[in-house]
């Protein structure tokens, strides 16, 4: 068993919300890897964050991750930091990958102040900023299809993945 699609990007992307949708035009579940490692460990990534350490937490979600490429059968959504651990980039290999590209802007937008992103607490956007320079070319490696979320709306990115994903299935 194999996801249908796997959600890569960066925070703000749209990663929860166009996934979200995706699955349900797919008719297919929706699983978020944040929400499978709070459901695993019994606390916020937040507080995994605070009272483990960004170490546990990477070494949770690889876990996780690991276990849900096995497991799910819908639309699997990743955190933006997932793609850092070679081990999980290794395991997205064979997998459609869907990187979801935001402009900053937009990204530091709809971010905004939101404390439950312990990467981003203080300059947010010089956070953001950085990280998405860091881990774009890694999103590049994982990833067979891209799109840019930025200034558009849910329905149009989903549409247009639901086309993209048609096409690709046809050529398999």
């Amino acid at each position: 068993m194999s996801p249908v699609a796997v959600l890569v990007g960066a925070p703000g992307a749209g990663k929860s919300t166009v996934g979200k949708r995706l699955a349900t035009a797919l008719g297919v579940d929706f699983a978020d890897a944040d929400a499978l490692i709070e459901a695993d460990a019994g606390m916020s990534v937040s507080d995994i964050f605070v009272t483990l350490g960004e170490p546990e937490f990477r070494a949770r979600e690889v876990a996780v991750i690991a276990e849900a490429l096995n497991s799910c059968t819908g639309v699997l959504s990743l955190g933006g930091g997932a793609i850092l651990d070679a081990q999980t980039r290794e395991a997205l290999k064979g997998e459609k990958v869907i990187w979801l590209q935001v402009d900053l802007a937009s990204a530091a937008s709809r971010v905004g102040m939101n404390t439950a992103r312990p990467l981003l607490m203080g300059n947010v956007r010089g956070k953001l900023a950085e990280q998405m320079a860091e881990r774009a070319p890694l999103y590049e490696q994982v990833s067979t299809i891209a799109t840019n979320t930025s200034g558009r709306k849910v329905r149009e990115v989903v549409d247009e993945l639901l086309a993209q994903l048609t096409a690709e299935s046809s050529d398999d």
